[in-house]
């Protein structure tokens, strides 16, 4: 991953420890991210997905993936997707990951605003995900960006733990977006 390219986001100089030099966000570039991101969601999600799921959402929303890095190592991801309901569009985050050494460090909160900020540039009204009630460190994460609890879903985890349909509303859009925009 070359931070200089077009496709690079963002980079932040010292963000991590002082073994590692830059801390990169971009947009998936192709099919060589693929396997880094199956990995890393294989291990740090309760759910396990088929390279369907992914090919879904990343071939279908290509610009609503997010990676971050440390040089060449994938440390992190945001996956989402855009569905229309009638005239109203919805963002949805399907998928966050941050690798183990490399949490609580922002990492995850800047890949969420970057998706937000797409999503936005979409005219959706809303975002909406289901985190798993158990795991704290993401509903907290998603509430501290002004995400709410809007239903406990029982039993929705194949290993039958609970979810929070987490959502958030735009504060203010441009409702003539709305019809006159494509996604």
């Amino acid at each position: 991953m070359n931070p200089d390219s077009s496709q690079a986001v963002g980079i932040l100089s010292g963000a991590c420890d002082s073994t590692e030099t830059s801390l990169s966000y971009r947009e998936y570039s192709g099919e060589e991210d693929m396997r880094d991101i199956m990995g890393l969601i294989d291990v740090s999600l309760s759910e396990p997905y088929s390279i369907f799921t992914y090919r879904y959402f990343i071939h279908a929303w290509p610009k609503l993936t997010y990676i971050a890095s440390i040089g060449e190592e994938l440390v992190g991801c945001v996956i989402c997707k855009i569905d229309e309901q009638k005239l109203l569009r919805r963002g949805y985050i399907g998928m966050l990951a941050v690798k183990p050494a490399h949490r609580k460090r922002g990492i995850a909160k800047k890949l969420v605003k970057l998706a937000m900020e797409a999503i936005q540039q979409h005219a959706c009204t809303e975002i909406v995900l289901d985190a798993e009630v158990s795991n704290l460190a993401a509903v907290n994460l998603y509430t501290s960006l002004g995400f709410f609890k809007d239903k406990l879903l029982e039993k929705y985890y194949l290993n039958s733990g609970d979810a929070w349909r987490l959502r958030y509303w735009f504060p203010s859009l441009d409702y003539t977006k709305l019809l006159y925009s494509d996604i």
